[in-house]
C-alpha cells in the first residue's frame, strides 16, 4: 500500500513539473515574441530617423541651390564672386562679394589660430594637470561660456574690446589723412570675439578626447622615462588627434556661422579685410539686409547663403579627408 502511495505521489510530482515546464516555455515564447516585436519596431524607428536626417540635408541643399543660383545667372558668376563693390540699392546696382568672402575666410582662420591653442591647452590642463578641486571650479566656468548667448558676447565686445581697439586705432592713425576712424569696430575686434566664442566648443570636445585616451598609454610613456610634459605632447595629444580635429571642425562651424555677435563689433561695412577696417562677414551680410531686401537684392543674399553653405561643406570634406588619411598612416 505504501509503495502504491509513493508511486502515485511521484507521478503527480512529475506531472506538475511537466506542466510548469510547459508554462515556462509558453511564457518564454511570449516574452520572445514581445521582444521580437519591440526590436522590429525600434529598427523601423531608427531607419525612419536616419532617412529624416538625410532628407533634411538634401532638402536644405536643394533649397539653397534653387534660391541662390538665379542671382548668379542674372548678375554673372565672375562679377559676383570676384567683384569688390557691394551696392545692391544703388541706381546702378553692384553685387560683388569678393571682400565679404575673403573676410569670412581670413577671419575664421585667425580666430582658429588664436582660439584653438588656448582651448587645447585649457583642455590639457583640465584633463591632465588640474587637481579635482581646481577642475571643479574651472569646468563650470567653461560650461558657462558655452551657455552664454551670442548677443551677449557681441555686447561685451562692443563695450570692452571696441573701446580698446578705438584707442589703439586713434594712436596709430592720429596723423593719417586717409584712414576712416570707426571707434574700434574693425576686423581685429571681430576676430577676438570669434576666438573667445569658440573656446568652450574646443575645450569641451578636446577634453573629452583626451580623457578617452587609455591610462596604460600614459603609464607606458612614463615608464620609458618620458616626463609628464613629453607624455602630454608626444603621446596623449597624438592619441586623441581624431577627437581634437573634430573639436577644431566644430569651432570652425561656430566661427563661420556666427552673425549676431559679429554684426555689433565688426562695423558691418564691405571693405578689404585689413586689421583696422570695418568689415562684413557672409553671415552679417545676410542678417543686416534680409529684412528690407527684395527682388534681385534678396536673391543675391540667398547666393551669399549658398556660398556660406558650400564653404562649410568644403571644410567638412577636407577635414574628413585629413582624418581618413591620418588613419591610413597610423595603420
Amino acid at each position: 500500500m505504501e509503495k502504491l502511495i509513493s508511486i502515485a505521489s511521484k507521478m503527480a510530482i512529475s506531472r506538475n513539473r511537466n506542466c510548469q515546464n510547459i508554462e515556462n516555455v509558453d511564457s518564454i515564447n511570449g516574452k520572445s515574441k514581445g521582444k521580437s516585436f519591440i526590436e522590429n519596431f525600434m529598427k523601423y524607428i531608427f531607419t525612419i530617423c536616419g532617412f529624416v536626417a538625410v532628407a533634411s540635408v538634401a532638402a536644405i541643399t536643394i533649397y539653397m541651390i534653387i534660391s541662390g543660383v538665379p542671382a548668379i545667372f542674372k548678375v554673372g558668376l565672375g562679377e559676383m564672386l570676384f567683384g569688390t563693390v557691394w551696392a545692391p540699392t544703388a541706381s546702378n546696382p553692384s553685387f560683388g562679394i569678393a571682400y565679404i568672402i575673403l573676410t569670412s575666410i581670413i577671419g575664421t582662420l585667425f580666430s582658429i589660430i588664436i582660439g584653438v591653442p588656448i582651448g587645447l591647452l585649457t583642455a590639457v590642463f583640465l584633463s591632465e594637470v588640474a587637481s579635482k578641486n581646481v577642475a571643479k571650479f574651472v569646468k563650470p566656468a567653461v560650461e558657462l561660456l558655452a551657455g552664454i548667448p551670442s548677443i551677449v558676447y557681441g555686447i561685451l565686445g562692443l563695450l570692452i574690446i571696441n573701446p580698446l581697439m578705438g584707442k589703439i586705432e586713434a594712436s596709430l592713425f592720429a596723423n593719417s589723412t586717409t584712414h576712416i576712424m570707426n571707434g574700434g569696430a574693425n576686423f581685429i575686434s571681430a576676430i577676438l570675439v570669434l576666438a573667445i566664442m569658440i573656446l568652450p566648443t574646443v575645450i569641451n570636445s578636446s577634453e573629452t578626447a583626451l580623457r578617452a585616451v587609455p591610462t596604460h598609454i600614459r603609464q607606458a610613456s612614463l615608464a620609458l622615462g618620458a616626463t609628464p610634459t613629453q607624455t602630454i605632447f608626444k603621446v596623449t595629444i597624438p592619441a586623441a588627434k581624431s577627437g581634437i580635429i573634430t573639436a577644431i571642425v566644430l569651432g570652425i562651424g561656430r566661427a563661420v556661422g556666427e552673425a549676431m555677435a559679429i554684426v555689433l563689433v565688426s562695423g558691418n561695412a564691405v571693405n578689404i579685410p585689413l586689421p583696422f577696417n570695418s568689415v562684413r562677414f557672409l553671415t552679417t551680410g545676410i542678417v543686416s539686409e534680409m529684412s528690407y531686401a527684395s527682388g534681385l537684392h534678396r536673391e543675391a543674399l540667398f547666393t551669399i547663403g549658398l556660398v556660406l553653405f558650400i564653404f562649410i561643406m568644403a571644410i567638412n570634406i577636407i577635414i574628413n579627408k585629413i582624418l581618413k588619411g591620418g588613419g591610413k598612416v597610423e595603420r
